[in-house]
């Protein structure tokens, strides 16, 4: 079975289940997904499935990727992400992935890029309480003293200071699948997901 695809978040809504309660869920469009390549243990030294996501105009694909493509059907794809598979003899060029793959109420794991933030500080990127806020203090939101003087003469790599915040990948653990929508391959997955409205997002299977 494959473990997991790549899909494209829409957006956070609302539903209630059949217990009326409101359950908070993100929307996301999970395939198709196509099968581009298929690596095994003797070819590549593991076992995956390469899957293409969202079409691409031809024109806009180069000829290295074209000829690639062309591997399993011709249509060039925007996206392309690697998903390992237990037995990948059961899947063939050009097979179709869609949101069939899951079940209500499985738990998966959700990959996507977080929203950039920019450069911010210590309170903002790291949840620094900042300095009192009374009379006469000069320090509100600045990381203060780093901890180095005469030795090591030096800042420790990893230190919590101020820099570049989001943008980086970041995966969302144990997240329940809500329900499926085979026919429009949407799933509604509960809670938030990392990234964007339309962001690329892959969906990761636990047990499988």
């Amino acid at each position: 079975m494959c473990r997991g695809i790549i899909g494209r978040k829409i957006g956070m809504t609302g539903v209630f289940s059949d217990q009326g309660e409101y359950v908070p869920v993100t929307v996301v469009e999970a395939g198709p997904c196509v099968v581009t390549q298929i690596k095994t243990v003797e070819t590549d030294g593991y076992n995956a499935l390469q899957l293409g996501f969202m079409e691409k105009k031809a024109n806009k694909v180069n000829k290295p990727l074209a000829g690639h493509f062309k591997k399993s059907g011709g249509v060039g794809f925007a996206y392309v992400r690697e998903m390992a598979v237990d037995d990948p003899s059961a899947y063939t060029l050009g097979q179709v992935i869609n949101a069939e793959l899951f079940s209500i109420g499985e738990k998966v794991h959700v990959a996507g890029l977080m929203k950039g933030r920019g450069f911010a500080g210590v309170v903002k990127r790291h949840g620094f309480a900042g300095g009192k806020d009374t009379h006469g203090c000069h320090s509100h939101r600045v990381p203060g003293s780093i901890g180095t003087s005469a030795w090591p003469s030096k800042v420790f790599k990893g230190k919590k200071l101020p820099g570049r915040y989001g943008n980086t990948r970041i995966t969302t653990k144990n997240l329940k699948v809500f329900d499926v929508q085979s026919d429009n391959n949407l799933i509604l997955i509960k809670g938030a997901v990392p990234g964007s409205n339309n962001g690329l997002v892959e969906i990761r299977k636990i047990n499988a």
